[in-house]
């Protein structure tokens, strides 16, 4: 028992002496150590702030912990269009032409990645060349009303030596395969209703 009665006073003589009152001149053992180790975790997960914030999800304590918010002109500036943007969709960028077999045009195919085939060149003295309105790089989208994008080499030109008419309508866009097949390509029900209405009106 008396073991037991000197081990429980020394605990609570130890305990008591964190807070009990310490003689003047005395040094205070330092806490800052340990608060300071404390609240690390709470500060890092407050102060980090997140990537960026969009101006409209932006709330006080964004502000108050001076978070970053995105502009309005950054965000349109994000989003903006590519430098070589050609819209596939406007009827501007395609050419149609009524040309009789054998038309003097030297079809290449595109990158297997798109396919479809495209105006390398036009045969000197030929009657793509002397109509004038094709040039090198228009990608071939449609045969009469037929939809040829996206064939490969023989399906492509096999449409224009099908075709039965003593002039064949072609119809092109004037732009890259990137451009027509990536994805700032026409959407499938715009293309085929455009198809459909024999592209636009032939300029020969």
């Amino acid at each position: 028992m008396k073991i037991a009665t000197t081990v429980i006073l020394t605990i609570a003589t130890t305990s008591v002496s964190a807070f009990s009152p310490q003689p003047q001149g005395a040094t205070r053992p330092s806490t800052t150590t340990e608060l300071y180790g404390l609240f690390d975790g709470v500060k890092d997960a407050f102060g980090a702030p997140p990537s960026e914030i969009d101006a409209e999800r932006e709330t006080p304590i964004d502000r108050w912990m001076g978070w970053s918010v995105v502009s309005d002109e950054k965000q349109q500036a994000g989003s903006a269009t590519p430098s070589d943007f050609v819209d596939s969709m406007d009827t501007k960028n395609y050419v149609s032409v009524a040309l009789s077999k054998p038309m003097g045009i030297i079809f290449e195919e595109n990158d297997a990645e798109f396919g479809g085939i495209f105006v390398q060149s036009l045969k000197e003295g030929g009657a793509a060349e002397a109509d004038g309105n094709l040039k090198g790089g228009d990608q071939l989208i449609a045969v009469g009303t037929k939809n040829v994008s996206g064939l490969d080499f023989d399906d492509a030109l096999g449409a224009i030596i099908d075709a039965p008419e003593q002039k064949v309508k072609l119809t092109l866009f004037r732009g890259t395969a990137k451009q027509f097949y990536g994805p700032t390509g026409p959407s499938q029900e715009w293309l085929s209703d455009f198809c459909s209405k024999g592209g636009v009106v032939s300029s020969s």
